[in-house]
């Protein structure tokens, strides 16, 4: 493997700037903004606009709506 070649791979904040909810995990991503952890520690800050905690898919408030009953038309067509 070349040496010289790859990008830092380090401890990162990720932010949901939509709810109350951080990660710490590890990432190449860059970033200027930092953060202190609850560890004390200052790590580089990603800001993100979507999350798990703030998805409706992942908190539940998701709802999928059958516009134009296209279920019921599908089977009336391909019914035998």
């Amino acid at each position: 493997m070349k040496a010289g070649i790859h990008p830092e791979y380090r401890e990162v904040v990720f932010q949901d700037i939509s709810s109350d909810f951080a990660i710490l995990t590890r990432s190449t991503i860059e970033s200027k903004d930092t953060i202190k952890w609850e560890d004390g520690k200052e790590y580089p800050l990603v800001k993100i606009e979507v999350s798990s905690a703030s998805h409706p898919f992942y908190t539940g408030q998701h709802k999928v709506l059958d516009s134009g009953g296209r279920v019921d038309r599908f089977k009336r067509r391909y019914k035998k």
